[in-house]
């Protein structure tokens, strides 16, 4: 029994489509009515970082003077293997953004595109009324909910910014060896 559950852990772990989805809602949430673009996977990542880890988010927001329970944190993703992190070579970012995006372009959800070595992405229509969709969902409305928050709180920080803040908010990141689980 615990292996089978192991195995189905693992299994929505690298299943896209949790991850495509959430990176949506992100990008349409920090794009806006407007359909603003993000500059950069980089930043799209230290983004997602604060919406796949809700217990971040809340120590992010407290750094920032806002009010931590507005991220709706539930008792569950404070425990769960999903609430785990591996530092990566660039931080807890996961290697497989660009998969991810590839595979939302693919699907006519992203476009991207390029200026000069930044990548510039944003949700295309048909992304965000999928998006929209997404967030109607009971399984997926505290992460949209997230995400819109992220945008409100972090969402105009430059990519330089960002990472300055998670360096003073984060120390424990910049200290781990690769590969090694962060527990935060």
């Amino acid at each position: 029994m615990a292996f089978e559950l192991v195995r189905a852990l693992a299994y929505t772990e690298l299943d896209d489509h949790l991850h495509m989805a959430r990176l949506l809602l992100l990008l349409t949430a920090i794009g806006g009515k407007n359909a603003k673009p993000l500059d950069g996977i980089t930043k799209l990542a230290k983004l997602d970082f604060l919406l796949r880890y809700p217990t971040c988010l809340e120590r992010s927001l407290k750094a920032i003077g806002v009010n931590s329970d507005t991220a709706i944190v539930q008792p569950f993703e404070r425990t769960t293997i999903e609430a785990k992190m591996v530092r990566f070579r660039y931080g807890p970012w996961d290697p497989l953004y660009r998969r991810w995006l590839a595979l939302l372009v693919a699907k006519r959800l992203v476009h991207i595109s390029a200026h000069g070595r930044t990548v510039i992405l944003h949700a295309t229509d048909l992304g965000r009324l999928a998006a929209e969709a997404l967030a109607h969902d009971a399984a997926l409305g505290d992460m949209a909910q997230r995400a819109r928050l992220i945008a409100n709180a972090f969402g105009h920080r430059s990519g330089k910014a960002l990472s300055l803040f998670f360096q003073q908010t984060f120390p424990e990141i910049e200290t781990m060896k690769w590969g090694d689980p962060i527990g935060i």
